[in-house]
């Protein structure tokens, strides 16, 4: 089973329990106006130069002449299963008992079939396996959620990012619905999988103190959730905005205050898992 790679990272700490091997697969189609790999958008080097539509309508074509596209984005990464899984065991003396593998993005529920595949071998192997999703690719249709389960069968952890419990809210944010987004944080309810929410925090956009207090209130109807992380929003992404030649529509928002990040994982109720 092949998969298309955007980039490896050897040694994670953020990214689940413990030290992880982690891939970022290609392909989202969210347009999170805060998204710090905007060069994963896109899933094949085939598809550039390419029609994007941003959050907010904006159509732009990517590359366009004034950037400076890039390099590794012109060619695809296409890896085998067992050819990542090889790599990854050279760095096993890292993982102590709790590491592993993450796979995440772009969006690893839109290359499902290879993910799954991954993370069978990975466990046939003794390895942890993290899922970091939006789960924006999740429908409640019969097939999708047979497809759904037999990836999760073999994921010992999901990362899910809810980024607005709004709807009109989430739309601006991503260009996209969330209502398939909290369907999948209750499929997984139901079917028990360990999960960890994660929240980015956007001054003006994801910090509305009622907006947080309807996410805790949905957040307190599952009883799968084994900690909530608030990260704060920051601008380390925008230079892969301006390589792709794409305007970032929150080059003017700041990182939030500490005091605004401890308000937000007040109302959320962070304490609870530490």
């Amino acid at each position: 089973m092949k998969g298309y790679i955007h980039s490896i990272e050897s040694f994670g700490s953020s990214d689940g329990p413990g030290i992880r091997f982690i891939v970022f697969m290609r392909g989202c189609a969210m347009r999170c106006r805060y998204c710090h790999n905007a060069d994963t958008w896109v899933m094949r080097a085939s598809d550039y130069p390419a029609g994007i539509t941003l959050a907010g309508g904006e159509r732009i074509t990517v590359p366009n002449p004034d950037c400076s596209f890039p390099e590794n984005l012109l060619h695809d990464d296409i890896r085998e299963s067992d050819d990542i899984l090889d790599q990854a065991e050279r760095y096993r003396n890292y993982w102590g008992e709790r590491g592993g593998i993450t796979v995440s993005g772009g969006e690893p529920m839109l290359q499902m079939d290879f993910v799954t595949d991954l993370f069978r071998k990975a466990h046939d192997r003794g390895i942890n396996t993290c899922l970091d999703t939006s789960g924006q690719p999740f429908r409640e249709t019969d097939e999708m959620i047979e497809r759904t389960d037999k990836l999760l069968e073999d994921t010992d952890l999901v990362m899910l990012d809810i980024k607005h419990i709004d709807p009109e809210k989430h739309m601006f944010l991503t260009g996209q619905p969330n209502d398939n987004i909290l369907s999948f944080a209750r499929h997984l309810d139901t079917i028990n999988k360990r999960v960890w929410i994660r929240h980015v925090l956007v001054p003006g956009i994801t910090d509305n103190d009622a907006d947080l207090m309807r996410l805790r209130q949905f957040l307190d109807t599952l009883s799968n959730i084994e900690r909530i992380d608030v990260l704060p929003y920051h601008t380390m992404g925008i230079y892969k905005w301006k390589s792709l030649g794409m305007p970032y529509s929150l080059k003017d928002t700041s990182p939030p205050s500490a005091d605004r990040v401890e308000r937000a994982k007040e109302i959320l109720g962070v304490s609870r898992f530490i």
